[in-house]
């Protein structure tokens, strides 16, 4: 399966995939809910964090969730994800991600793109009558997104169902605190500072979703719906690490890395019980938070009641 590892990737690993008002879907019965990215990580004198791994976007009919999520859930006092709620939900996070991508050069989106992806790209255009004549000013990495999401959308996947935002709706009607480890200006930085091929070849892997019925996001929101950890390594992060390196250096681990010291801070005593819930990419791997904080000597073990032994 040739991977559209790019364009699929940032909308895992980023919070800022999409820029919608926030609304909560209505869940719709499912006789099996996903087994869920879960591990549990303890800390001294009972602190501990509960790690959920998350798909941004989301069907309706994925929820409820398992049991063992809602029991991480009520067991934790606060919550924390890639971003706070306040810049997730903000009417103005969709104006800055278009004042980021509008290009300042002089240049516009032909001028940068070779031949046959203008020619796809206004095939699409033509086809979805997309306006682009209105975002010739845009820079391709937005593009990108807009087409990549919009499929997504189509197949019924959906940010406004994603598991972020679900999560940040049960903790304010719980009446329970939530916070981010990054902020919106910092997510939409990392992508706008995309190098330019890198901002070419997701608009190009976009177009090539299109093109192939959208099979791997199909694939991947199915890997994720059985708790597959294995298959979501191998068929992003792994072949992103190895397509795009420096981006996903950028993009994965250093962001990784630099939630350490916040996660850590609330493995110390007296901290209580936090979910924590970021994208699944981010705690698969050896790359990934959960083997980044067994490495430092704390306790990590996979909650999975629908698991079999050797996956937990």
């Amino acid at each position: 399966m040739r991977a559209t590892t790019l364009v699929l990737g940032a909308v895992m690993l980023l919070g800022t995939s999409v820029a919608v008002s926030a609304r909560q879907a209505e869940p719709v019965a499912r006789a099996t809910p996903p087994v869920p990215l879960l591990w549990k990580v303890s800390g001294p004198q009972g602190a501990q964090l509960y790690l959920l791994g998350s798909f941004h976007l989301l069907k309706q009919d994925d929820y409820p969730l398992s049991p063992d999520v809602d029991k991480a859930f009520e067991a934790s006092s606060r919550l924390l994800f890639e971003l706070p709620p306040e810049d997730m939900n903000s009417p103005a996070l969709a104006t800055q991600m278009l004042q980021a991508a509008m290009r300042r050069d002089g240049r516009q989106l032909k001028d940068e793109l070779d031949a046959a992806t203008w020619k796809r790209l206004e095939d699409y255009a033509a086809v979805n009558n997309m306006p682009l004549e209105r975002l010739v000013g845009l820079k391709p990495w937005f593009i990108g997104l807009t087409i990549s999401i919009a499929q997504m959308t189509r197949q019924g996947l959906d940010a406004e169902a994603g598991l972020d935002r679900h999560l940040m709706t049960r903790a304010a009607q719980a009446g329970k605190p939530a916070a981010g480890l990054e902020t919106a200006s910092s997510q939409i930085n990392m992508l706008d500072g995309m190098s330019a091929e890198e901002q070419r070849q997701l608009l190009r892997e976009a177009l090539e979703q299109v093109e192939k019925g959208d099979e791997q996001s199909r694939q991947l929101h199915a890997a994720w719906r059985r708790g597959d950890d294995v298959v979501l390594w191998r068929d992003m992060a792994a072949q992103m690490k190895r397509e795009y390196p420096g981006l996903y250096q950028r993009i994965n681990v250093e962001r990784n890395d630099a939630w350490l010291a916040p996660l850590q801070q609330r493995l110390q005593a007296g901290q209580g019980s936090t979910l924590v819930v970021v994208g699944a990419l981010h705690l698969l791997g050896s790359d990934g938070v959960v083997e980044k904080l067994r490495a430092r000597g704390y306790k990590v073990e996979r909650i999975c009641s629908a698991c079999r032994p050797e996956k937990r």
